[in-house]
């Protein structure tokens, strides 16, 4: 899985403008917490080559990178989660999960829907 770094708010105007060729995930990983590194590893175990060609995804460090993760719920409209999985489309969040509501499948339906 080849992860983008989210590392500063001013990558969001990037992510918005990507959306509108092809879904975006953004993944908010927070780096102390086992139920966290187990929802990553569920995604990482199952992500394809395929699904990397198909789709962006974004890996947010949620310890390093507050800011940007605060900027995140401002500007798609959601509650803070950790971990938490977004998808992004056209600019908007159009599915959002966390904790071990974060499944491959639930995630992969979001991007292809």
């Amino acid at each position: 899985m080849e992860w983008t770094p989210l590392t500063s708010v001013a990558q969001l105007d990037a992510v918005d403008e990507a959306s509108q060729g092809k879904p975006i995930l953004l993944f908010k990983h927070s780096t102390t917490c086992s139920i966290s590194r187990t929802a990553l590893d569920r995604l990482q175990r199952n992500w394809t080559d395929a699904d990397d060609a198909a789709h962006v995804p974004y890996l947010l460090d949620l310890h390093r990178h507050r800011a940007v993760s605060n900027a995140v719920a401002v500007r798609y409209g959601i509650t803070h989660e950790s971990p938490q999985v977004l998808v992004i489309k056209n600019g908007r969040c159009v599915h959002d999960a966390s904790h071990f509501g974060i499944t491959y499948a639930g995630t992969k339906q979001a991007l292809e829907g």
